[in-house]
């Protein structure tokens, strides 16, 4: 969730999490991401396997229980997929590398030319940079400017950062830039491609739709060029690229959707029999492409169950947040300051004052649909502060006590004596987690739905509302207007958000009695995100 904000040039766009940056130039493979961040060029760092939210979230500091965190409602903006973005000059062209060949207007080629695809997979087989919170954290403070290289000779080795520097400088958004235009094209190719190869998923409209939508994204980034003519023009070409993102952040919000949307339409696909045959995309079992993989009609196989589709679908979403946080901290860091804040993120992140604000939110969605809503009782270290984006933790916890509240609600009944449900947050100097617990008596989950919970679409819920949620809501995934529950993303999408900055989440269940989840969050901030290939 992301505060609404108006940006200081007059464009409305949501704030993610302010994102370090550098531009790698000569770090070597091994070297901390940090590095590669902050160098500006061509560095390369291996970055690990295992994706940015679109709603409303404070932008204040959890810093201390008397802060308060304030959620505003964010709008999905319906933009057309098929046209460069208006902001974009007409002269602006993307040329060729090879100075032997004439320039080639891309913007204006079909998504599918030879062309467009050509340029697409020399991006793909570049490897994509992870950075880490910390090195967000600290090049958004310009702890990184002397590894900036000036291409026009020179260096800024002597570039003195003021210890106390709380606005991210000129030059500091000039070093974040030119490292997004060189790894934002890279990472969306790598979607685009994984796009292309899906099957059947890959085949439904409104996945077609996405896959044009990042197509015309990475064309509008390509456009600008690599690097700003000269020092006197380093300004306005910062100005132009970040008009660009601010348009490619509004165009990505209604995303998610638009893939559940997808995924939407295969599940119907399979259970009316559409579907010939073939098999799902990631499956090790069986014969590709046969019958047996996929049945259709009264046989189908469960959607829930289809794995490889699965594992697509968490690629994609781990992917999709990687790109909303670079893009986000990068647009934070372009407004005023805030305090305690680096770009999105927040150095004195309070996980009591998070989750008291996560309360009042779920409680009011469960009152809106039941009347009531059970007590929340808040224990263990509440006086604990750490570096975190505060609306990941915000997401990840309003939807545990969604899902808390909605069981203990229906499991119990209406105007019952609920019992409290109980939320613990764990920290020691020693632990290498902050550890949050919630726990209920909602009657638990049945052991032969734990693996579902994880399944995209999988809800309990009315399926009208599902069907509702797919097909008008643009922004469902972090808005308290939307109901209790109905899409069935909240916990895969929680989890996520988890495992971005190497955490997890984890749940227990005892079915007839209650359940028990799990949120892991790294203390120190120094793992680098999943990147998936």
């Amino acid at each position: 969730m992301l505060p609404l904000q108006t940006c200081r040039r007059g464009v409305s766009r949501r704030l993610l999490g302010r994102l370090p940056h550098g531009a790698a130039s000569h770090v070597a493979a091994a070297a901390d991401g940090a590095a590669a961040l902050a160098s500006g060029r061509d560095g390369r760092v291996p970055s690990y396997s295992s994706q940015y939210m679109s709603t409303a979230m404070t932008r204040k500091c959890a810093a201390s229980p008397a802060a308060s965190l304030a959620i505003c409602k964010s709008s999905a903006q319906d933009v057309r997929t098929k046209h460069p973005s208006p902001h974009i000059e007409p002269s602006v062209r993307l040329m060729s590398t090879s100075t032997a060949e004439a320039p080639i207007d891309y913007l204006s080629l079909p998504h599918d030319s030879p062309e467009v695809q050509a340029l697409i997979d020399r991006q793909a087989r570049k490897p994509q940079t992870s950075a880490s919170l910390q090195t967000l954290m600290r090049t958004g403070r310009g702890e990184f400017l002397h590894r900036l290289e000036d291409t026009h000779g020179g260096g800024y080795a002597s570039v003195d950062v003021p210890a106390d520097q709380s606005e991210a400088t000129p030059l500091v958004l000039v070093q974040v830039a030119s490292f997004l235009r060189r790894e934002l094209p890279i990472r969306l190719a790598h979607r685009i491609q994984d796009l292309s190869r899906v099957p059947l998923l890959g085949d439904m409209q409104s996945v077609r739709q996405v896959k044009e939508l990042y197509t015309t994204s990475f064309l509008e980034i390509m456009s600008v060029d690599k690097h700003p003519p000269n020092r006197e023009g380093q300004e306005e070409w910062e100005e132009q690229f970040a008009t660009i993102l601010e348009n490619v952040y509004e165009r990505h919000s209604s995303v998610l959707v638009q893939m559940a949307r997808g995924a939407f339409e295969l599940r119907d696909a399979i259970r009316q029999g559409a579907l010939l045959g073939g098999d799902d995309d990631g499956g090790d079992d069986g014969p590709k492409g046969s019958d047996a993989e996929l049945r259709v009609g009264r046989d189908a196989v469960e959607f829930e169950l289809m794995e490889g589709t699965h594992a697509f679908l968490d690629r994609f979403y781990i992917s999709r947040i990687g790109i909303r946080v670079l893009i986000g901290q990068y647009l934070s860091l372009r407004q005023p300051p805030v305090e305690s804040y680096v770009g999105i993120i927040c150095s004195k992140t309070s996980p009591y004052e998070i989750v008291k604000r996560a309360i009042d939110d779920a409680a009011f969605m469960c009152t809106r649909k039941y009347g009531d809503a059970p007590e929340v009782i808040i224990t263990g270290r509440l006086d604990m502060t750490f570096p975190y984006v505060p609306t990941h933790l915000h997401y990840i916890m309003l939807e545990l006590l969604k899902n808390s509240m909605r069981a203990t609600v229906e499991y119990h009944g209406i105007d019952a004596d609920y019992p409290p449900i109980k939320v613990v947050i764990a920290d020691g100097s020693d632990n290498e987690d902050v550890i949050i617990k919630v726990s209920d008596e909602g009657g638990g989950i049945p052991r032969s739905n734990m693996k579902r919970i994880w399944s995209y679409l999988f809800t309990t819920a009315d399926p009208e509302i599902q069907e509702g949620m797919v097909a008008f809501n643009e922004n469902v995934d972090h808005s308290i207007d939307s109901p209790l529950a109905g899409l069935g993303y909240g916990l895969p999408i929680s989890r996520s958000y988890s495992r971005y900055f190497g955490g997890d989440l984890s749940i227990m269940s005892m079915e007839g009695y209650g359940t028990d989840c799990f949120v892991y969050l790294t203390r120190l901030g120094n793992t680098r995100e999943p990147l998936p290939i």
